[in-house]
């Protein structure tokens, strides 16, 4: 029986500068750092309050085709990964001190029906999303119900 989401997969342009701008920046911490054959190299990290869950940092290569891995590497130097989700208790104070250390962000803190949002960019351009979460039910959102 599946118990939980253990691993999932951040696309990244340099490892090494992706694990240290979600450790030194965003305050993960740093899992794996293993080279495998044909230098292929599994680097992951995982927030401290949420060990379980550990957060690959990728470059588009093997096991994906050369095309493939190109498409992801152009979307990555367009900006136009997205990547994850994270939950934070205080947005704007959030938005404030990662702006303090540089993250370039692209929509600032807004109120929105789920809480209070901003839209970051990792180092890679993938679009991080900081989600202070408030209690919402269906009625929240102005959307056509059958």
């Amino acid at each position: 029986m599946i118990t939980n989401i253990s691993l999932v997969t951040v696309y990244c342009l340099d490892q090494d500068k992706a694990r240290d701008f979600y450790v030194d920046v965003l305050g993960f911490e740093a899992g794996a750092d293993i080279t495998m054959g044909e230098g292929f190299r599994w680097v992951t990290v995982r927030h401290p309050s949420q060990p379980e869950l550990q957060v690959t940092l990728m470059t588009p290569g093997p096991p994906l085709d050369p095309d493939a891995a190109d498409f992801i590497r152009r979307q990555l130097e367009k900006g136009a990964m997205g990547g994850l989700g994270l939950s934070v208790d205080d947005c704007r104070k959030t938005f404030e001190e990662l702006s303090a250390k540089g993250v370039v962000f692209l929509q600032e803190p807004a109120d929105r029906p789920y809480g209070v949002e901003a839209v970051m960019r990792d180092n890679s351009g993938n679009w991080l999303v900081l989600v202070e979460e408030k209690q919402w039910t269906p009625e929240n959102f102005d959307y056509p119900r059958d």
